[in-house]
């Protein structure tokens, strides 16, 4: 099976009714060569399951398949980066922050309030320097709700949230650097480590990177928006 994903071209096997579902709206033509090739085997799938016996086989090889795709996304210019990502006015804007904080909850506020709003993917979006821009991408590994749409969105920023009073400033990139480190792929290669640092240099450096606190209104909206926009 292949598939399209930030642009390029995935050939994966894939075994599980789970993760078929997913990858529907990401098919291409069988014709197209690849750029990443997805060499799993389904047994490392199967002695996964066995370890983490909460899910199913199907949500371990959408869990593991996605790492591995992330992985390799560094050799292309990009990384992942754990967020609710949304698309308004042709600009995405990403939100990041630990699983429980909110993100998804804040960008669906946008959707509520922001008439014309998208959800481009709700947990893991990949960030792509495509010809000098970053672009934020849908993708098939979205989390528990499968919020995602095959698209690429130029970035006009990238929030890192916590609970509180509304309030948001942009931060400095040699500040953003942990936060940004907690919420992305980490490879164990040393050659694919060393091209994620080299990609957070030009996120960090290039695209605004903001703190933001918030809380579940509206004014939570247009502190967020109002304060990203540019």
């Amino acid at each position: 099976m292949k598939i399209k994903v930030a642009d390029l071209v995935v050939q994966m096997d894939v075994s599980s009714e789970f993760l078929v579902s997913r990858l529907g709206p990401y098919l291409c033509d069988e014709n197209e060569t690849a750029d990443i090739s997805i060499d799993v085997s389904k047994q490392f799938y199967i002695d996964r399951h066995k370890e983490n016996p909460q899910m199913t086989l199907g949500e371990c090889e959408c869990l593991w398949s996605g790492s591995y795709f992330y992985e390799q996304l560094t050799r292309f210019n990009g990384i992942m980066l754990h967020a609710s990502c949304v698309e308004y006015e042709g600009k995405a804007y990403l939100f990041s922050a630990r699983s429980g904080t909110g993100k998804s909850t804040h960008t669906h506020l946008w959707l509520k309030y922001l008439p014309g709003s998208r959800i481009i993917n709700d947990d893991k979006p990949a960030i792509r320097c495509v010809d000098g821009v970053y672009y934020a991408y849908g993708t098939p590994w979205s989390g528990k709700y499968d919020e995602s749409v095959n698209t690429g969105v130029p970035i006009a920023g990238i929030a890192f949230l916590s609970r509180g009073e509304n309030s948001i400033k942009r931060i400095p990139g040699i500040k953003a650097l942990k936060l940004f480190m907690d919420q992305t792929v980490r490879p164990n290669d040393k050659e694919l480590m060393s091209n994620t640092l080299e990609i957070l240099n030009g996120v960090l450096t290039d695209i605004p990177i903001y703190e933001m606190s918030c809380d579940m209104s509206e004014d939570a909206v247009k502190t967020s928006y109002n304060g990203m926009k540019g």
